[in-house]
């Protein structure tokens, strides 16, 4: 891969379901446990509750407290290369994830395990991403790319299908190296990044 020809970035990364597939595991979790065969692949975790009615929404979140569950997750295809590439390329990375308060060292843990080359001063755990300060914010969630004068990159997940991301000022993006190329190709410097 080319060097990027353009001014270094700060580049801020969700981590559940964009470096991880936590709603596939999640489901596939639930489905083990309980002997059930729900699909995972056309399930958002807003909806996980609905996908699973013979269960109580304690069972449902269960996983989501269990340490071990937690520190389960497969990496999604493709992030390792493509995140390392901007680290490669000079940009700065930022993981900006939102938070349980029962598993939030192990959240840092499977980042900086899976991405060594993520420190733990680069992790921010927030839910308001939008008051954080960078070029590019790449989330599956249209709420945090509602606010804030970055390039808006919105993850495809079944949690924004139907969602016009090009409408409201988002690109959208299948993989990370999706991501990769528009921020390569300059296509921040399109935007807009006064506020």
């Amino acid at each position: 891969m080319d060097s990027l020809n353009q001014d270094k970035l700060h580049i801020m990364v969700d981590c559940d379901n964009v470096l991880n597939n936590l709603s596939e595991d999640w489901v596939m979790y639930l489905n083990t446990k309980h002997g059930l065969s729900v699909n995972p692949k056309h399930i958002s975790h807003d909806k996980i509750y609905e996908a699973f009615p013979s269960l109580s929404r304690d069972e449902v979140k269960f996983p989501l407290q269990d340490e071990a569950f937690g520190g389960s997750y497969s990496v999604k295809p493709g992030s390792y290369e493509y995140l390392k590439q901007m680290v490669d390329d000079g940009h700065e990375i930022s993981i900006v994830t939102a938070h349980n308060n029962k598993t939030a060292g192990m959240k840092f843990e499977w980042i900086t395990t899976h991405f060594p080359f993520i420190s733990r001063d680069d992790i921010i755990i927030t839910r308001k991403k939008h008051k954080i300060i960078g070029d590019v914010l790449i989330d599956d969630e249209v709420k945090n790319l509602l606010q804030g004068s970055h390039l808006k990159i919105l993850f495809d997940h079944p949690n924004n299908h139907g969602y016009d991301a090009n409408a409201n000022g988002m690109i959208r993006v299948y993989n990370l190296k999706e991501a990769y190329e528009i921020i390569k190709n300059g296509a921040s410097t399109m935007y807009n990044h006064s506020p």
